[in-house]
């Protein structure tokens, strides 16, 4: 089970499309997913409170991290970095488990023409600090708009490329741990 990650809550966001995107190429190559879409997030969740009190509206998206093979995160690049609501979400998953010893890969979405490479950089150094075993292949987008097809498909070769590449190794990522993780943690 892959967990698809948009990291925005912004309406109406090309990391949403990339991200269901994604959701359809794991699927179409066997992986069974399950999405998650920040803008779902419970506003409760913003609160101080919600430090100390999870609203209980965020179990489901807790358990969904928690139930995951692997976690594929979609973030877009926001003033040279990743938005505010995906670190709010990071901070409130349940510490340790949601990351330790668990596999993460990364896409970056941007206007511009890097690709959200430091959004990517900036996270995966979050994710290495919880223990998360991180993907070395990473697709950085850059100039999003230009990327799509009229059928909302990749257009470019060389992006169909790198993402055919990084789904297929992200799942055997995946099943290698998997495999080689005691029963009790499986």
């Amino acid at each position: 089970m892959i967990c698809i990650i948009s990291g925005t809550n912004r309406p109406d966001s090309q990391t949403f499309k990339v991200a269901k995107l994604f959701e359809s190429l794991f699927q179409k190559a066997g992986a069974k997913t399950d999405f998650l879409d920040l803008k779902n997030l419970p506003a409760a969740l913003f609160t101080p409170e919600a430090y100390a009190t999870k609203p209980a509206e965020f179990e489901v998206f807790s358990e969904k991290v928690l139930k995951s093979h692997g976690l594929f995160v979609v973030t877009p690049e926001y003033n040279g970095s990743f938005p505010g609501v995906l670190k709010t979400f990071i901070d409130h998953l349940k510490f340790p488990q949601s990351f330790e010893r668990r596999p993460v890969a990364f896409c970056g979405v941007a206007a511009g023409m890097w690709g959200a490479l430091r959004s990517v950089e900036q996270l995966e150094l979050i994710f290495k600090y919880r223990n998360a075993f991180t993907f070395s292949e990473r697709i950085f987008l850059p100039k999003i708009h230009e990327q799509f097809d009229e059928q909302n498909n990749f257009k470019i070769p060389l992006t169909k490329t790198l993402v055919d590449s990084q789904v297929k190794n992200f799942i055997l990522f995946c099943n290698a741990l998997r495999a080689s993780l005691p029963a009790a943690e499986v």
